[in-house]
């Protein structure tokens, strides 16, 4: 073993000590999160009598699939769970369709407005919610719509979009940015037209981008409480943070304790199987967003 790769060894060796306080504080923080979430899934399939007992993760009456069924139909978590689904659908589709075309041509085309757009969705980033929410719903209810369970849906999900429209369109701004303009030369070269070249390259080769933000404009309408307890003025058009936050109330009164970790484990699995599954398309749009195309 020469001298030289014996001190780069050495080297290795020290900086991997350096940075062993921050994995042991790591592995802390990942083993507290599955102990938590483990115990808070075996509650879900255990009793409530065995969840003041301690005997959470023993099981001595059984594994009750029972509280699932009852969860999803006595405490209307399925409603919950559809109503959510279908704003947090639809507002991600209305996003990519209105922000990525939008992302694209301040990327790739200089005019007089294209800095004084760019700042501005900036700017709409770090303006508190709590902000418009008010005064929108002063609006809204000047028009008598708020009672009616189908403009109650369209209102949330057109606050989605709206309130979500500056960071997607920054996120995917920074993407096309990094994207080879030699593609679109070819193309011109081909006789295509600007709006052919979007649709047909520019936009499928974005798709780590889009789905990264996809994913996190998902999570963010699937979790967000505030607009729903404000504009849903019923259970049939409230989402499943309200709707979790409701039959967290109701639990004092009915006991059943086993039924909630049901509940919420049901809401934890979309976005836990997301991350489950598209970690790595996470990862490459993040990082593909930092990488000179």
């Amino acid at each position: 073993m020469t001298k030289e790769k014996v001190i780069k060894e050495k080297w290795n060796w020290k900086k991997e000590m350096r940075l062993l306080p921050g994995y042991i504080i790591v592995m802390i923080w990942v083993l507290f999160t599955f102990l938590l979430l483990g115990w808070v899934a075996a509650a879900s399939f255990s009793t409530t009598k065995e969840i003041f007992l301690g005997n959470a993760l023993k099981f001595e009456s059984g594994i009750h699939f029972e509280n699932y069924v009852k969860a999803w139909t006595t405490s209307d978590v399925s409603t919950f769970f559809s109503n959510s689904l279908v704003y947090a659908s639809i507002s991600c589709v209305l996003l990519i369709a209105i922000c990525a075309p939008a992302a694209y041509v301040l990327s790739r085309f200089d005019f007089i407005a294209n800095k004084i757009i760019q700042s501005s969705f900036v700017s709409a980033m770090g303006v508190p919610a709590v902000m418009i929410v008010l005064p929108l719903f002063g609006l809204v209810a000047n028009w008598n719509i708020l009672n009616h369970t189908f403009s109650n849906r369209i209102i949330l999900i057109f606050l989605y979009v709206g309130i979500n429209i500056p960071y997607t369109t920054i996120f995917l701004l920074t993407f096309f940015s990094n994207l080879s303009r030699t593609f679109e030369e070819a193309a011109a070269i081909d006789g295509c037209s600007p709006m052919k070249t979007f649709w047909k390259i520019m936009l499928p080769m974005a798709q780590p981008g889009i789905i990264t933000v996809t994913i996190f404009n998902f999570i963010n309408v699937w979790n967000e409480y505030f607009m729903s307890l404000i504009f849903a003025n019923s259970d049939k058009v409230r989402s499943v943070a309200v709707g979790l936050y409701s039959m967290i109330n109701s639990m004092k009164y009915t006991g059943d304790y086993a039924g909630m970790f049901a509940a919420v484990v049901i809401v934890f699995l979309p976005t836990f199987i997301l991350y489950l599954f598209l970690s790595e398309k996470i990862i490459a749009g993040v990082t593909g967003g930092a990488i000179k195309g």
